[in-house]
């Protein structure tokens, strides 16, 4: 483990640099917005057609490795949304509670730190649970939103969520990458040479990122937090790996071990944006993602070190 822990301090150190930067406002809010919108929509778009472009099909699509994946996903949903209705939450809330146990922060954090702890090879099954996570929970998250307030599931409310996978420079990203892949043709070297080096400032732009929004963000319910980064850090990988290992065996030992640590991840930002935007419990998923980061620290180290065997 220490050796593995040794690997993610520089990528939490990078997160720690930003924080710092936010917490002494040497990195303003909108200087953070603008940075994050960087690597959002270049940076990291760029690494995730590079990586895309080079795959085959196969390579990022597995019918099993998807099963696994929700099936894993969706247990912990249930257990996540039915303490939220125990609790006497709303079904807006709920879902935003059960969101924060299943959605890691796999793009910003997950993809730049698993290449390099995992190798290159990790970045197919990072792309088929980055492209779970925005497309099944994101969009359900929308529906279950919307529905509750409306009282049913409108065609504007199908409407907003397409439109919101088409405008996600990720998914796009991720699918023009498969598109030009299936064409069998190389990239022309002065525009592979271009995406490698814009791609390259998305490890440190999007760590930067990270550790500057978290500065404005407090925790607030702290028991909350604790329970949400519990399902996150604990029941979420525990999850996966009974559903990819037992209920839905999973081929490729490999495979399931990307998978397995992707679920170990900690609470994803854009969770954050979408309850804001609603306007639904944007506090408790601020402190959720503040405290799930900073224990996924020890935590996403013993997982990989469990599954990869390094002590």
């Amino acid at each position: 483990m220490v050796a593995i822990f040794l690997k993610t301090v520089p990528f939490f150190a990078l997160i720690a640099l930003g924080y710092a930067a936010g917490r002494t406002r040497f990195f303003t809010a909108e200087a953070t917005a603008y940075l994050t919108k960087f690597v959002f929509y270049f940076a990291l778009s760029a690494m995730l057609f590079n990586f895309a472009a080079n795959l085959t099909l196969d390579e990022v699509f597995d019918a099993r490795f998807l099963t696994a994946y929700l099936w894993g996903c969706g247990i912990v949903y249930l257990i996540a949304t039915a303490v939220g209705f125990m609790r006497g939450l709303s079904v807006p809330e709920s879902a935003v509670e059960a969101q924060c146990a299943v959605i890691g922060n796999v793009g910003f954090l997950g993809i730049p730190m698993f290449v390099v702890l995992l190798g290159p090879e990790s970045a197919g099954p990072m792309l088929m649970v980055l492209a779970a996570d925005l497309i099944v929970f994101s969009s359900l998250i929308v529906i279950l939103i919307t529905g509750s307030r409306d009282g049913r599931i409108a065609l504007s409310t199908l409407n907003t969520v397409a439109l919101g996978l088409i405008k996600n420079p990720m998914i796009v990203s991720i699918s023009l990458g498969i598109a030009w892949s299936a064409t069998g043709w190389q990239l022309w070297t002065p525009v592979n040479e271009f995406l490698t080096i814009l791609g390259a400032a998305a490890t440190p732009g999007a760590l930067f990122a990270i550790g500057a929004s978290l500065a404005g963000k407090t925790a607030e319910r702290v028991s909350v937090a604790g329970w949400l980064t519990f399902c996150k850090l604990v029941l979420h990988p525990a999850a996966v790996a009974l559903s990819a290992i037992v209920l839905f065996p999973v081929a490729d030992p490999f495979a399931v071990t990307v998978m397995v640590a992707a679920a170990a991840m900690p609470v994803a930002g854009n969770v954050y944006m979408l309850a804001q935007h609603y306007g639904v419990a944007p506090q408790r998923v601020s402190a959720a993602i503040l405290v799930s980061t900073a224990i996924s620290i020890v935590t996403l180290s013993a997982v990989i070190a469990l599954l990869t065997g390094e002590t």
